[in-house]
């Protein structure tokens, strides 16, 4: 038995591809499902047939599925505080400070020793009335002074009471005493210096300082 078969065809022809264009318009927008047979006309003894297989349009794999949905946006990360750094000169700040060196006292300079010219012993009384000096100044009995027979004016005398182990040094301004025993009239200030003034007169030490 000759039977006709049907097989499916893909043309190139402009009126296959023109038929094949209309066929896939009709299932998108009606919705069809079926299948369409197209016979071709009589310069063609034999009919092709079409066939298509009904087709569910799909949605887009990228809008479903799970892969290809957008993806939660990462967190922001944290950015660290920048730490706090120290110049140099802050740095120095934390060394170990030392005191400045306080300032050594100055020794206070001793003054000479004064040479001792002569040495002797001998009675010493005093006085105090006021009076005119032998060298013509206005006595003090408040001031250092004292009277000698011959010893230069302005000499200085160191006049030491031995029983007390005091001493005073006295400057001769005047001339005296004129009692035998005694070489020295000391002022009444000078007098008392050494020893009491209720004694009136007393042996003492003497040494003429150049």
């Amino acid at each position: 038995m000759a039977g006709r078969h049907s097989r499916t065809r893909i043309f190139s022809s402009p009126a296959g591809i023109a038929a094949a264009a209309a066929a896939a318009v009709a299932l998108a927008v009606g919705g069809t499902v079926g299948a369409v047979q197209l016979t071709s006309g009589s310069a063609q003894p034999e009919q092709a047939t079409i066939e298509f297989a009904p087709t569910i349009a799909a949605s887009s794999p990228a809008a479903s599925s799970p892969a290809a949905s957008p993806s939660a946006s990462p967190s922001p990360s944290v950015t660290a505080s920048p730490s706090a750094s120290r110049s140099p000169q802050a740095a120095s700040r934390n060394k170990t400070r030392t005191a400045a060196p306080k300032p050594s006292p100055t020794a206070k300079k001793k003054a000479p020793a004064a040479k001792v010219l002569e040495s002797g012993s001998c009675g010493a009384s005093f006085y105090s009335d006021g009076q005119l000096t032998a060298n013509g100044e206005s006595f003090n009995p408040n001031e250092l002074t004292a009277a000698h027979k011959t010893l230069p004016f302005n000499t200085k005398v160191r006049v030491t009471n031995p029983a007390s182990g005091k001493s005073v040094v006295v400057r001769i301004n005047d001339r005296g005493p004129f009692i035998d025993g005694r070489c020295l009239d000391l002022s009444r200030a000078a007098f008392a210096t050494i020893a009491s003034v209720d004694v009136g007169a007393l042996t003492v030490r003497y040494e003429v300082l150049g």
